[in-house]
């Protein structure tokens, strides 16, 4: 196991956090990106609709035209001084997608790829090739 007090938490606590966190970044896509605030005004919803996980049906799923549309820096929520990493698609069907990281955001990104590899049974003496086409 990779996180042990994640990987055996209990599926009432694991949906506590999952809701915390959803209502955490609901606010603060709400308070930081214009587009956020202008669909969820168009939807007639807040952050604050958000008390259950069953509520995430009613929030508007943020799709590769949104990204594009905004583009390129348009979705980001923190200033550009906290962004750490970009990834840009080539823009191969459209107009490339751009999406920016915080050290935060590549800290669990790590996270979640060991323990995806974990998971997969590679460990610590194993080489692994990670090639993108």
């Amino acid at each position: 196991m990779w996180n042990s007090e994640w990987e055996t938490a209990s599926r009432k606590t694991l949906e506590q956090v999952q809701l915390e966190r959803l209502q955490a970044t609901l606010h603060r896509a709400y308070q930081r990106v214009p587009f956020y605030r202008k669909v969820f005004s168009e939807k007639g919803i807040l952050p604050e609709d958000l008390r259950r996980l069953d509520d995430l049906k009613n929030f508007p799923f943020t799709t590769k035209n949104d990204l594009r549309d905004n583009y390129p820096y348009g979705m980001f929520a923190v200033p550009m001084r906290d962004i750490v990493r970009i990834h840009c698609s080539s823009g191969t069907t459209g107009k490339p997608t751009v999406v920016g990281y915080t050290k935060n955001d590549m800290k669990n990104w790590c996270d979640a790829m060991a323990r995806v590899m974990v998971a997969g049974g590679v460990t610590r003496d194993d080489i692994v090739q990670i090639t993108f086409g």
